[in-house]
């Protein structure tokens, strides 16, 4: 099962990081980018009732798309997403615990690392992808210089990844991308234009597609 979501989530290379959406508005936000492509939907815990989100949306997608839980800051955390359903457990940094709860119960582990140091250890420590975090700060000539020597560990680059920027990021070598604002649009969401967000998710695994090619 683990491999059958760590292998979704690649083949659709993008996580749509779910943070602090309206609970009356989350699903059909959910629901569109999924409809767009989007195989990995990851609900960050300090989100408004994001358990009961998390729990919700996996009984409602089935095996349309991954869900898991993001911003796990400690394993007390990790062990409480899991319980409500989450497949992974994504964090901004890297805690043992974390990883040591994700791999007790055969979920995805994904830590946030910044440095080659960072990269190696969580790898050690059994994650199964890590988080370049910020990307922003890093960019994509990181990820292909630094998979020269640990081109074995799968890299996936979140926050300041956009649509015109994405295919950079998969075409130095990450597996897939964690992606915020740039597609999670507050606008279109306070508008309800989930026809836009569906269409903007698709621009997304699109741009994944044409850089693989």
């Amino acid at each position: 099962m683990k491999e059958d979501h760590l292998r979704k989530i690649k083949e659709s290379g993008i996580v749509a990081v779910v943070r602090q959406i309206d609970p009356d508005k989350v699903h059909h936000v959910i629901d569109a980018i999924v409809e767009g492509g989007v195989a990995g939907i990851e609900v960050t815990v300090d989100s408004e009732q994001a358990f009961d989100v998390i729990r919700e949306a996996k009984k409602r997608l089935g095996d349309r798309a991954v869900v898991g839980a993001g911003t796990v800051l400690d394993g007390h955390a990790a062990y409480r997403a899991i319980e409500s359903g989450a497949e992974f457990i994504f964090a901004p940094t890297l805690k043992r615990e974390t990883l040591e709860v994700a791999n007790r119960y055969g979920k995805i582990a994904i830590p946030g690392v910044f440095t080659p140091t960072e990269i190696l250890q969580a790898y050690e420590w059994g994650a199964d992808i890590v988080k370049i975090f910020p990307a922003s700060v890093l960019g994509p000539k990181f990820i292909k210089d630094v998979r020269g020597p640990l081109g074995h560990i799968d890299m996936m680059p979140t926050g300041g990844v956009n649509v015109d920027n994405v295919g950079e990021f998969i075409q130095a070598g990450a597996c897939a991308a964690g992606i915020g604002g740039s597609l999670l649009k507050k606008d279109l969401i306070q508008q309800e234009e989930y026809e836009q967000l569906k269409t903007l998710a698709q621009d997304f695994v699109k741009q994944v597609k044409q850089a693989r090619s």
